[in-house]
């Protein structure tokens, strides 16, 4: 069963309305706490598999910080590997609705072993945390791609304008979300009180919650039917290889971008645990941060940074701030993220006292590129996709995110099986070099190739036109 033949209350086109979609409320919702179960979950990962892993007697059985390294990454590459697979079923047979149902329901079960990692079932942990880690890679990467595009499809020409806008706002409910969660969840996990169980547990609640917003909002969305041989036909059409043609490369120069933004759930973390972590708060006393902890200053600082940027500084830079122009400066700002790392990595080498907070100004930095270019790069894609591709044109984009992970991984495997000599050359302040001169590199590519892009609008309901 399609979405064009699920229920004649569904409604296949936009709400003829100039003001917001009736059904962007429940899609936000939804988002937030889908982006708390996935943050939270996301959080703790490296600081389990180095602190807190056991095997079915209880014993201890931790992974080493490389070994834990390469977990994270490709299990982050295959949860933006699987946005294409999502992208293929809604595009062709479900539509992005009864996609989303579907895959949150695999999503939820993935939780749900990961919750008992700290029970004694008699079973290889590393195969409950594969398994667990599995199914949620499945679920919210299959999702992915189909959120974003359903986010647009509520969408037509009357209210075309506050597209950039919601997208803004769908981008702030992800680190809303991922805010508290961030901050929970290693609580969670280090308290004797709570431990694993909880601190897998409540992600997996939130994630039910979400699927639950998701659904109770069926009847106000825009259903696009699912396109069937269409969306083959459509891929393959002129309009189709040229979208494709056009963006492929900026993907490829998204991933590596990505490469180095998704180190802050791993070597950032293993930077931060040699940092002074400790803050007297006024009337509180001392405390330490745990070093999972930090990264809930990403979501403040993008939930302050989208309404700055959105507001003030894009208006008044006026119509010169083209999304390339954007993206563009991301990459560049993310390299020099990294080479603030290198920096305080030198210092910690140096045997210096370093506190986190100078951590929180490569965060800044780095925030500061993510906002400019994640968010650009997802609305852009959006709107160079034919309509029947818009799924899998997404599903794309975020196969870039896939693939930078790879390249983190596939360099920490390697690294890893150097012989202690050369492993020398990429350790400590090298390492953040390394990948420093990489995105630079690719930045400056970028600049050759971005002025040479052409591409067209397409939006949901709108006539297509050809491509410039």
């Amino acid at each position: 069963m399609t979405e064009s033949t699920a229920s004649p209350r569904f409604r296949t086109s936009p709400e003829d309305t100039a003001g917001m979609p009736s059904g962007v409320p429940f899609i936000v919702g939804n988002e937030a706490a889908e982006r708390f179960s996935y943050y939270g979950m996301s959080a703790i990962l490296f600081s389990f598999m180095t602190g807190h892993l056991t095997n079915a007697s209880g014993d201890a059985t931790l992974m080493k910080p490389e070994e834990a390294t390469a977990w994270v990454h490709l299990f982050k590459a295959a949860n933006y590997f699987f946005p294409i697979l999502g992208a293929i079923v809604a595009d062709v047979f479900l539509g992005k609705y009864l996609t989303i149902m579907s895959l949150s329901m695999v999503y939820c079960a993935g939780h749900l072993v990961l919750a008992f990692l700290d029970s004694k079932l008699g079973i290889d942990p590393k195969v409950l945390l594969g398994s667990g880690l599995f199914l949620i890679a499945l679920g919210s990467g299959g999702i992915k791609p189909c959120v974003s595009a359903h986010v647009g499809d509520q969408f037509g020409e009357r209210n075309k304008d506050l597209l950039q806008k919601v997208f803004g706002w769908f981008y702030f409910s992800i680190n809303f979300g991922s805010f508290f969660s961030t901050l929970l969840c290693p609580w969670l996990l280090t308290n004797p009180k709570y431990g694993p169980a909880y601190a897998f547990g409540i992600p997996g609640i939130f994630m039910a919650i979400a699927t639950l917003t998701f659904w109770l909002g069926r009847y106000r969305y825009a259903h696009i039917p699912a396109g069937g041989s269409e969306s083959i036909r459509e891929t393959l059409s002129p309009d189709g290889l040229r979208a494709l043609k056009g963006l492929i490369p900026l993907f490829l120069f998204i991933s590596v971008f990505f490469s180095l933004y998704d180190q802050t759930s791993s070597r950032w973390i293993e930077q931060a645990k040699r940092m002074d972590r400790v803050v007297n708060v006024p009337l509180w006393g001392t405390i330490e941060i745990n070093e999972s902890q930090i990264q809930a200053i990403n979501p403040i600082l993008v939930m302050t940074l989208i309404p700055v940027l959105t507001l003030f500084v894009f208006p008044v830079l006026g119509k010169s701030v083209t999304p390339l122009r954007k993206i563009g400066t991301g990459l560049f700002l993310i390299a020099l993220s990294f080479a603030m790392t290198a920096v305080y990595e030198i210092w910690l080498q140096g045997g210096h006292s370093v506190h986190f907070f100078w951590q929180l100004a490569a965060y800044v930095v780095l925030t500061t590129a993510e906002v400019i270019c994640y968010g650009t790069a997802l609305e852009f894609s959006y709107t160079q996709a034919p309509p029947k591709m818009k799924s899998l044109i997404m599903g794309l984009f975020l196969l870039s995110i896939s693939l930078g992970n790879v390249l983190t991984a596939g360099f920490n495997h390697w690294l890893n099986g150097l012989s202690p000599e050369w492993k020398k050359s990429f350790e400590g302040p090298n390492y953040y070099w390394f990948f420093t001169s990489c995105m630079l590199v690719t930045a400056f590519a970028y600049l050759i190739w971005s002025p040479f892009y052409r591409g067209q609008v397409y939006l949901q309901g709108e006539v297509e036109t050809p491509a410039s």
